[in-house]
């Protein structure tokens, strides 16, 4: 994974929650996907799909649960990731809770990019460029 790590704050809202007062699992997906997109830019994601007709989507998920995480904390989800061939993007994501010596949830996120019909296409150079010259 590239070295740089990037951080993201969640805040665990009740309607996120289980009747135990615990995150119900599909939920981090979401964070996940929230972490994500404040990396790469969602206006540079929105003005790929318009003019291109390129996004991206989650190819494969590995989740790893080593502890609950309850109604009210703000996480920081940590991000990280790093190119792997001309297609694929493996992004590796944390969700910390407040004072936690390990992540609460591991993620391994493999994401590819496609067209408009659901196509398979290298890694648009705009995004390329834009990770690689900002040390993203």
């Amino acid at each position: 994974m590239t070295s740089k790590v990037f951080h993201h704050p969640v805040q665990i809202y009740y309607e996120d929650t289980d009747h135990s007062g615990v995150v119900y699992h599909p939920n981090f997906l979401k964070y996940f996907e929230r972490a994500r997109e404040h990396v790469i830019d969602s206006d540079r994601l929105d003005k790929l799909w318009r003019e291109k007709g390129l996004g991206f989507a989650v190819y494969k998920a590995n989740m790893t649960f080593q502890d609950g995480v309850e109604f009210a904390e703000v996480c920081d989800i940590r991000t990280s990731f790093k190119l792997d061939g001309k297609y694929k993007t493996l992004w590796r994501q944390e969700v910390w809770r407040p004072g936690a010596t390990k992540p609460a949830v591991i993620g391994d996120i493999e994401m590819v990019c496609l067209d408009k019909e659901k196509r398979l296409q290298p890694l648009p150079v705009e995004i390329l460029d834009y990770l690689t010259q900002n040390n993203v």
